[in-house]
């Protein structure tokens, strides 16, 4: 791993150095034709040894472990036509997490699910086309980034993205919490954990997403495909049939003189999925059945469905609030993303202008994960998810804290250190508090 670890951040360097070289676009250059832009980022946790009553077969170990992962990515586009954009992102990925991916709610790194091993893995992340109508109502800059092309586009507008994204991609975004490479690292301040959109392993699908743009306003619907299998990788084409959909409005406004956003989304899942109902019963009539209980009673589609807030805020030109909070119904197994029913994100995210180091942040957040009465009575009952199970469970909600300071090292490169502290792992009172450390290093160019 650590001859891994060298080489990455030898060819980051390396790469960020050859970029930074390079002419800059043009001053006032505002249309782009086509992108070729890149991003690489490594992350290095730790976590000392922490105390524990009693583990089972999906228990963050209470040893001592290290994890890490490393990507790679290239943002490929042009403009085939009018109003339209074509995407590729081909990523090279490798990592190792705690325990397996088991034993929390909230992964300590959101990048984790992404990667699959110590050997590089090149995948195709993304293959989709954007296309914008224009509504008038003025013109609107959009700036060049990460699968996007520098342009003008009209204030009021109709965009459809068809073909294989995240739904991460267009629903619930933030500008303070939302990217583990550059914000917060834990899962749950990527996403609330409740929103269990569909996914294949890695957080990827096919599908399409319209958004309506009109003054303050945006309405966002999308559906996307799932896995064949809960959390697995292959992804189920039969869309009409197994399928996430969410429905999103936005409203932009401006509070104390601040600009902020208001979202409201709500989701629906349908999937041959088990219920923890059936999955109870299932324990309770076979007692020396294996425990994993949730693989003996996934049968028929089901439907599973939330509803969540998310707020963004800014406080002052450096300073910015958000919130998340989403509640899920919990009567079936996780389908794509994490073992939470409801969740709680919330925190503050601060350019570091007053000490003169205006492209640094520091962030300061708090998430709390709770699960439903069908999922906590199968888990004390000795039953095993996907991530979760110690054997039996003394219920109480996962909480945890997370602190970082991101230092922009030289132009495109950041350095972050990062502290998480979380309480009740796997929503387990006899296990925990858990400390995990971090150090990260993310270049795009």
């Amino acid at each position: 791993m650590r001859i891994c670890s060298a080489v990455f951040l030898t060819r980051c360097a390396a790469l960020g150095a050859l970029w930074a070289s390079m002419p800059a676009l043009a001053a006032g250059e505002t249309h782009e034709d086509w992108t070729a832009r890149f991003q690489a980022t490594y992350v290095w946790q730790t976590k000392p040894s922490m105390p524990a009553d009693y583990s089972g077969p999906r228990s963050l170990k209470a040893a001592r472990e290290n994890s890490y992962t490393a990507t790679t990515t290239a943002y490929l586009g042009f403009r085939p036509w009018q109003g339209g954009e074509l995407y590729l992102n081909p990523e090279i990925t490798q990592g190792v997490p705690f325990s397996e991916l088991s034993g929390s709610g909230g992964f300590t790194n959101g990048e984790l699910t992404r990667t699959a091993g110590t050997r590089p893995k090149m995948y195709r992340q993304r293959l989709f086309l954007r296309q914008t109508w224009g509504l008038g109502g003025g013109d609107e800059a959009v700036e060049a980034d990460l699968n996007q092309m520098a342009g003008t586009v009209d204030k009021n507008r109709v965009v459809l993205t068809v073909g294989n994204f995240s739904t991460l991609d267009v629903f619930d975004d933030n500008r303070y919490a939302k990217d583990p490479r550059v914000h917060f690292m834990n899962a749950g301040f990527m996403a609330p954990l409740s929103y269990d959109y569909a996914a294949d392993a890695r957080g990827f699908g096919w599908g399409f997403a319209a958004e309506w743009y009109q003054d303050d306003w945006v309405l966002r619907v999308g559906r996307m495909t799932g896995p064949k299998e809960p959390n697995m990788l292959p992804t189920d084409s039969q869309i009409f049939k197994h399928y996430g959909d969410q429905v999103e409005v936005e409203r932009g406004h401006t509070l104390w003189g601040q600009p902020g956003k208001l979202r409201l989304l709500a989701w629906r899942n349908r999937a041959v999925v088990a219920s923890f109902e059936d999955a109870l019963g299932y324990l309770k009539a076979n007692p020396d059945a294996d425990p994993q209980a949730i693989l003996a009673v996934r049968r028929g589609e089901k439907i599973k469905y939330g509803v969540g807030i998310n707020l963004e805020q800014a406080i002052n030109d450096d300073l910015g609030f958000f919130l998340r909070a989403m509640k899920a119904d919990g009567r079936t197994e996780t389908y794509a993303f994490t073992e939470t029913d409801a969740s709680l994100g919330m925190g503050l995210a601060l350019k570091g202008t007053a000490w003169g180091r205006g492209m640094d942040t520091l962030g300061l957040g708090y998430a709390r994960n709770s699960l439903s009465k069908d999922r906590r009575e199968y888990l004390e009952a000795g039953g095993i998810s996907f991530f979760i199970g110690d054997g039996r469970l003394s219920y109480r909600p996962e909480q945890l804290v997370e602190t970082y300071y991101s230092l922009n090292v030289w132009k495109t490169v950041f350095l972050t250190a990062d502290y998480q502290r979380m309480w009740n792992p796997a929503y387990n009172a006899d296990r925990g508090p858990a400390n995990f450390f971090a150090m990260r290093i993310h270049t795009e160019f």
